[in-house]
């Protein structure tokens, strides 16, 4: 049987929002939701991430996927989706020796792609015969475009749009009413339209009649979220649109694209709301323990040195909010450092938390502490930002790695904080373990 093969491009530069790909939004890194919605698609057999980037590959491997390493030539700003999901799958087919039947190209900045999405676009051409298709949204605004700019020209009934197009992609022409006064009645799909009158001009209505909504023709708008193609004519073709394509609808809730800092805001603000109950963050009932790491962690992991030697750090305010109100819910805490530094200290008598610091080995210590206490390791939060913190994540059963935490961290955490380290990053794990009030249990 041919691979049904998912491939996720992930390159690591960004210039909207540095390392894109790697924002957490409801405490999972992108590459990562969309590695696990298309792993839970019911069709789809192997998934690919392809990147450049150490840290994206780490994370994806961590998330269950196969990591193609992506050239520099199809790895800048220019390079095409479709030239690295074909580079993706020659290295698939040379990896596995297996031939790829359908392959879907899914955009991990899509944070609320679903499995049933991906399920959506591979079942078209696995088992409805499409040569591609695409999720859509419907769509019922009205589009402008300012004066001097070109609007493309809807197909006229005599023509139907350009014969080769397929008939599911055709604009719909526009109503006799609505037409606009055009000698042309022949017209490629490229073919525009300049903007006659001065002002705003109407790209999808005409200006001067404003149908309701119910008597417009409905428009579908391309989410971007995922596509499915057949394989062997993608290769040929080398473009994601032939033959018939169908279109298969989802949510125009959940339609978000990450493109700039503002779209990430509005992602993570949305996270409780559409992720639901299996959003992969701890609750209150999964944890008796939370440990956490101090440089890094509790600071930003910049150190001021005075006149005398004396170091000097800086602490959240949040954070200690969110730490009492662990503790008031009845948590076990821990402070737990390599650095012998009085500063811990300081910090865990503030807060009313044990340190142990000084530690060689961090995970001996929490062991031995877990041991002690009658704990079970897979009942502990422990949060931390760098590689030594790594075998503790390997003993707990809820390593979380803070936002700008190293990236082998951030590929072995299990969920991620939005907040960098010392900007509440505690905070953020309180609320997700007592609500975002931090009420006590």
């Amino acid at each position: 049987m041919s691979a049904v093969l998912a491939v996720i491009p992930a390159r690591g530069g960004s210039k909207g929002v540095p390392a894109k790909n790697l924002a957490a939004v409801g405490g999972v890194p992108l590459v990562a939701r969309a590695v696990r919605e298309c792993r839970a698609a019911r069709l789809v057999t192997d998934v690919v991430v392809s990147t450049d980037d150490p840290g994206i590959a780490a994370v994806a491997r961590g998330a269950g996927a196969v990591v193609v390493q992506r050239p520099p030539a199809i790895a800048g700003d220019t390079a095409s989706s479709e030239a690295a999901v074909l580079h993706a799958m020659d290295a698939y087919e040379a990896m596995y020796d297996r031939e790829i039947g359908t392959v879907l190209l899914v955009q991990c900045t899509s944070p609320f792609l679903t499995a049933a999405d991906v399920d959506g676009v591979a079942a078209a051409v696995v088992e409805q015969g499409a040569d591609t298709a695409l999720t859509v949204a419907p769509f019922h605004g009205f589009v402008w475009r300012e004066e001097g700019e070109f609007s493309p020209a809807p197909p006229l009934p005599e023509t139907g749009g350009d014969p080769q197009t397929p008939s599911v992609l055709r604009a719909r022409p526009w109503p006799q009413q609505a037409r606009p006064a055009i000698e042309d009645t022949r017209r490629s799909r490229v073919d525009v339209v300049e903007t006659a009158s001065a002002g705003g001009c109407g790209v999808n209505h005409d200006k001067a009649h404003r149908p309701r909504r119910q008597d417009r023709p409905q428009d579908l708008l391309e989410t971007g979220a995922a596509y499915a193609m057949r394989a062997d004519r993608f290769r040929a073709e080398r473009h994601r649109f032939f033959g018939r394509t169908e279109l298969v609808r989802t949510d125009p809730a959940r339609v978000l694209e990450i493109d700039d800092p503002h779209d990430l805001a509005r992602a993570r603000a949305l996270a409780p709301l559409l992720d639901g109950p299996a959003a992969a963050l701890p609750a209150r009932g999964d944890v008796d323990a939370v440990v956490m790491d101090f440089d890094g962690t509790q600071t930003d992991d910049r150190v001021l040195i005075d006149a005398d030697g004396r170091e000097i750090v800086a602490v959240h305010r949040g954070d200690g909010l969110g730490v009492a109100a662990l503790r008031r819910a009845g948590l076990a805490l821990l402070i737990l450092s390599t650095e012998a530094n009085p500063v811990v200290a300081a910090r865990g008598r503030k807060l009313d938390v044990p340190v142990l610091h000084g530690i060689d080995r961090k995970d001996v210590a929490l062991k031995q502490w877990c041991d002690e206490r009658g704990i079970a390791p897979e009942r502990v939060l422990y949060v931390g930002n760098d590689v030594n913190d790594l075998p503790c994540f390997g003993l707990v059963g809820w390593p979380v790695a803070v936002g700008n935490a190293h990236d082998a961290v951030r590929g072995a955490a299990r969920a991620v904080t939005s907040a960098p380290g010392g900007s509440g990053a505690l905070r953020e794990i309180a609320s997700w373990l007592l609500g975002p009030t931090l009420q006590s249990a």
